[in-house]
């Protein structure tokens, strides 16, 4: 077969974009030797954030947010979608400040959000700690159970004629795209959203692994009720050479909770590391001393594809025939849907609802 485009990764962001560019009528292939959600989506929390480390953060993430709305009403209950919002927790008077610019930057945007004194927070979140300065809440944060609903999108793509194809692919050409099994998937478009491994397939992408440690606990319902999100996780989030390790919660449905966070780069294996995990964990009971008493039943570790500037690669790979879907660390889940939108737009040669230019391929970083 001869198909309008060939994905490579099927991940959350592949099947995001399978299920756009199948919608608008175009034949795709859905290409991954691993299946679905497996990698990076597999091993991540499921968190649907607004960010807003820059303009173009703010753009993709608010739009994905908003496209995840949409969605909701039709995800399946095995899903999880819950808005359960997020609270940004500030330990003193200086971290209050960047509370404040936090809020004045969604406000001044139209995201709700409110900011929390000492009081209020403990009310909202009684098992934090007392003495906490306060935080902001931004409401419309929600959580999903990413594997079941990057299937969803990967089932919503296949009722579109969408083929999956069990296989890896080890290079790309004008004909299309090269299996190790030595045929080829011919295409006129392929989008590379291979995650960690895009830079395999592209070498112009600059997308290294970050490795990060996740635990879940047994289940405690109402233990904890927003996402919770220390404002140190920031400086975490961004730090470029040493392990780091932030306070980052989440409640599931299921009762359970959800704790990281850690990143490392330069670490290829996805062995656990009881020392992080220490690390990781001690730095959670500083914000939530009662969490020592739950009981946790697993913890894992995954990789998430980061680039230099905190920003996906999203368009065409110069003079070729290659989009590129990838790069997008911790925020894939959150930003899955927008980036399918832009590669959609793109590839149709249309308009798209935020600017595009921050994420080409061609950009400096």
């Amino acid at each position: 077969m001869n198909f309008d485009v060939a994905i490579v990764g099927a991940g959350i962001v592949g099947a995001a974009c399978a299920a756009g560019l199948s919608r608008e009528g175009l034949s795709v292939a859905l290409i991954d030797p691993n299946g679905i959600a497996t990698g990076s989506t597999a091993a991540g929390m499921g968190h649907i954030v607004v960010m807003d480390d820059s303009d173009a953060q703010f753009a993709l993430t608010d739009y994905s947010q908003k496209l995840w709305n949409d969605l909701a009403a039709e995800l399946p209950q095995n899903s999880e979608y819950e808005h359960c919002g997020t609270i940004w927790v500030a330990t003193d008077e200086e971290e209050m400040a960047e509370v404040r610019r936090k809020q004045a930057f969604y406000a001044d945007r139209g995201l709700p959000c409110e900011i929390l004194d000492e009081r209020s927070l403990r009310e909202a979140e009684p098992n934090l700690r007392e003495g906490l300065a306060g935080g902001l809440r931004v409401k419309n944060d929600s959580v999903v159970y990413q594997l079941c609903a990057t299937k969803y999108l990967a089932e919503k793509a296949m009722a579109n004629g969408t083929k999956f194809i069990d296989a890896k692919a080890v290079g790309f050409s004008a004909e299309g795209v090269k299996l190790s099994r030595g045929e080829t998937i011919l295409c006129d478009r392929i989008v590379n959203a291979a995650g960690v491994s895009a830079p395999d397939l592209s070498a112009e992408l600059s997308v290294v692994k970050r490795k990060g440690h996740l635990v879940i606990t047994d289940r405690y319902p109402g233990f904890v009720s927003h996402q919770l999100i220390e404002l140190g996780y920031l400086r975490s989030a961004h730090g470029k050479d040493a392990d780091s390790v932030a306070f980052n919660v989440q409640p599931r449905s299921t009762g359970q909770i959800l704790l990281g966070s850690s990143r490392q780069f330069g670490v290829d294996n996805t062995d656990i590391d009881p020392a992080l995990v220490r690390s990781m964990t001690s730095r959670a009971f500083e914000y939530m001393p009662k969490l020592r008493e739950l009981s946790a039943v697993r913890t894992w570790t995954g990789f998430r594809p980061a680039t230099p500037d905190k920003l996906p690669y999203i368009g065409c790979i110069g003079d070729t025939n290659v989009f590129a879907a990838a790069g997008h660390e911790g925020l894939g889940i959150t930003t899955s849907l927008g980036t399918a939108e832009l590669i959609v737009d793109e590839i149709l040669g249309r308009s798209s609802a935020i600017d595009r230019e921050p994420y080409r391929p061609s950009r400096k970083v």
